[in-house]
């Protein structure tokens, strides 16, 4: 059989319809080098039990374990029944429950003393974690009979039992037999490591090591297979970006050195602080790359309110000195808005090139979104194409085809996450006025800090350089998890707190997750059933519309409230912002469109509705919105999640530190099945399964020097055919595009 074509196999051919749309729909596994790939979690031995007491709640677990005893309980006089059946490891105690008339078999089956696999959703009922119905296998020779107990022990006994990730469709065991069947098509495995670097590195061959990690006989097996999948998956990934930093090394740019007396030094002589050391630092990068002949690809990361708008600011001045433009663009007119204010605010009459009041070598700065008037973006189109506007700011609404520059020479890219590589490679074809392609320089600010080997492996294609200082004069935030359930009282409190920063001259934001229009609800709906089961969490996600109407005649009434949302026209969500940053404006109840760039000093306290709804950078992100201004900062994150919830962790750790760094790698750690690529790639496949980027630095780091290398030596991967074949399976040609969509 072609060894492309084993792996590529559907897996209906060889598991049959039913099994293979549950794996296609719950796990996204559809061919034969899927399920190949799907490796196993962890592995129970056969002698030991599973650790009970810290099964993580509202996952989906499986654990080997005794049965301590088993009764059927009654109620609703006897109409109803329930078997309950505790289970131990002699650590700790977990309790199963069977209702109606899944009782009689497990009653049968389940008697103390009685070892099996469990399979099921952890939950809490009575102050006790439980698994509601859960599916099992028994373990035990002569709890099965004939050839069943015989298969049962050649599975079992003595072995590592892989425990894989599972759904509620479809059990790890079940996933272990159905590997079994694919398993004869790992030795068709197309090795993607150039011979040299696997043998130089002593790596088992892939054939093996795939057969390995699915059927290890000892330890030392699983450590040799994880080893060398590692290596495969960091390494073909970073193939994929050293081609395409390669392919941008290829390309010419025009270098921009800025003249001195220029716009930028006017700018700098009326700052009225000075810049950081970090700024000055990262500043410098900046330039030296914006000197070169082939295109800046720079990624600058900074905490909240470091200092990044500024830092990109004196780059877009630096170009425009040098004569060309700069393009600014962020993910919402929300945003574009509220830069060009504060960038035509920070440059003052530098910013009236060509009007009366104007600076001698001012320019025009313009603003293009979607949602302008005919006449005002007629104009605006206008003076970039003749070059009068030296800096644009704007939304996608920039890329489209219509909208020529005189000559592009930067873009400075907002919330990289935001924007696909598709709109970067749209910017970079556009033509000048000339009708030449010159591609421009390219920096990418984020305000979500990335640990270092994340921006090796997300932004692999982009210099990395860090703001971490923050200016001076900004406040701490104090951090407070409000448990909203538990102590209904906390949450009246919080509501005092905002009212009294609001009596002290101050204002305040609620965000919530959802707006509550009908727009809304059937999405909602669908959210609502993928949400955790338990009682907290059967409600759909609070909502804006609701809140503040509840806020308004409750709690705050008598306070000037508004509410603000993705949904609103244009004009009117500008409008709220002005007035908000005005002052004149109490309280904003929002959803996460406050989440970047909204800067009004005065708002000094915080609380997010059902925070455990939103990832830990996003709630960092949403807390860089107050302690603005000298007055200092509070949050308040209120949750209904259960205190020993992983949602409560995760809350209690944003409180805990201001540090993003630290919190980016909390965010990694805790997300478990999920990784960055996942993350990261929305709607694309990851590549990922046992490469951690959190755990994996030195991998990372050491396939990456390979990678320059082998790239370097052969662009095209021409004498490396295996690994054009990896890289096609893994980052099919739209892949390879997404890989920084950051």
């Amino acid at each position: 059989m072609d060894p492309v074509s084993a792996f590529d196999e559907p897996l209906k051919k060889l598991l049959g319809g039913a099994t293979a749309k549950v794996m296609a729909d719950h796990l996204d596994l559809h061919t034969v080098g899927d399920l190949l790939h799907h490796y196993p979690r962890r592995y129970e031995e056969r002698g030991r039990l599973t650790a009970l007491t810290d099964l993580p709640l509202d996952e989906h677990v499986t654990v080997v374990a005794q049965v301590a005893d088993a009764r059927i309980m009654m109620f609703n006089n006897g109409r109803g029944k329930r078997l309950e059946v505790t289970l131990t490891d002699g650590s700790g105690r977990l309790q199963l429950v069977f209702f109606g008339h899944g009782v009689h078999k497990p009653h049968k089956e389940l008697l103390p003393g009685r070892r099996a696999m469990f399979a099921g959703k952890v939950s809490v009922f009575n102050r006790k974690m439980q698994l509601a119905h859960p599916t099992y296998q028994l373990l035990d020779a002569d709890s099965i009979d004939g050839a069943e107990a015989t298969e049962a022990v050649d599975a079992f006994a003595g072995r590592l039992l892989p425990i894989y990730p599972a759904c509620k469709q479809l059990d790890s065991w079940r996933i272990a037999k159905a590997v079994d069947t694919v398993l004869p098509s790992a030795r068709e495995a197309v090795d993607p490591l150039p011979p040299s670097l696997r043998e130089g590195r002593g790596f088992t061959p892939l054939p093996e090591a795939l057969l390995k990690v699915h059927r290890p006989q000892t330890k030392a097996d699983i450590a040799q297979a994880r080893d060398r999948l590692k290596w495969d998956e960091a390494f073909v990934l970073q193939v994929a970006l050293a081609r395409r930093r390669y392919a941008d090394t290829q390309l010419p740019a025009v270098a921009r050195r800025p003249g001195p007396g220029g716009l930028l030094d006017a700018f700098d002589a009326k700052l009225p602080f000075t810049l950081t050391e970090g700024q000055r630092k990262v500043s410098k990068e900046i330039f030296d790359d914006l000197a070169t002949e082939h295109p800046m690809h720079r990624l600058l990361q900074g905490e909240v309110g470091s200092g990044k708008t500024m830092v990109a600011l004196r780059a877009m001045l630096g170009v425009v000195d040098a004569g060309g433009q700069a393009a600014m663009l962020a993910p919402t007119e929300v945003l574009a808005q509220q830069h060009h204010r504060s960038i035509t605010e920070m440059m003052g009459e530098l910013a009236e090139g060509g009007m009366l009041g104007g600076a001698e070598q001012g320019t025009k700065v313009v603003l293009l979104t979607g949602s302008m008037g005919v006449a005002a973006r007629r104009q605006a189109l206008l003076d970039l194409v003749t070059g009068e506007a030296g800096i644009v700011i704007g939304t996608h609404a920039l890329i489209e085809d219509k909208v020529q520059f005189h000559d592009l020479g930067l873009v400075v890219v907002d919330e990289q996450h935001r924007f696909g590589v598709e709109q970067r490679d749209a910017l970079r074809s556009k033509e000048n006025s000339q009708g030449e392609k010159r591609p421009p320089h390219l920096l990418v600010m984020t305000a979500t800090p990335i640990p270092r080997t994340v921006a090796m492996t997300v932004f692999g294609d982009l210099e990395t350089s860090v703001l971490d200082q923050l200016p001076a004069g900004r406040s701490p935030i104090a951090s407070h998890v409000v448990p909203a359930k538990d102590k209904p009282h906390f949450l009246s409190r919080a509501w005092e707190r905002v009212r009294e920063e609001v009596e002290s001259g101050h204002q305040a934001y609620v965000v919530c997750p959802r707006i509550g229009d009908d727009a809304e609800d059937e999405a909602a709906g669908r959210k609502a059933k993928k949400a955790p089961e338990d009682d907290g969490e059967k409600r759909p996600p609070l909502a804006v519309l609701e809140i503040a109407e509840q806020l308004t005649k409750g709690p705050l009434s008598g306070l000037r409230i508004e509410v603000l949302h993705g949904r609103m026209n244009p004009d009117d969500k500008d409008d709220v912002m002005r007035r908000f940053a005005a002052g004149q404006v109490d309280v904003l109840v929002a959803t996460t469109v406050i989440e970047v760039g909204v800067n009004v000093p005065n708002a000094t306290a915080m609380v997010i509705m059902d925070a455990d709804r939103f990832g830990v950078s996003q709630l960092h992100q949403l807390r860089g919105r107050v302690g603005r201004g000298s007055a200092p900062g509070l949050c308040l994150l209120v949750s209904e999640a259960h205190e020993a919830s992983p949602a409560r962790a995760r809350l209690s750790a944003v409180a805990a530190t201001l540090d993003g760094f630290e919190l980016s790698r909390i965010d990694l750690e805790q997300r478990r099945e999920g990784d960055v690529l996942g993350q990261a790639q929305s709607g694309v496949r990851s590549s990922l399964r046992m490469l951690t980027v959190i755990d994996d630095e030195e991998v990372i780091a050491a396939a990456r020097e390979e990678a320059v290398a082998v790239v370097a030596a052969d662009p095209e991967l021409e004498h490396l055919p295996e690994l054009r074949i990896a890289l096609d399976a893994l980052l099919d040609k739209e892949r390879e595009q997404y890989l920084d969509k950051g």
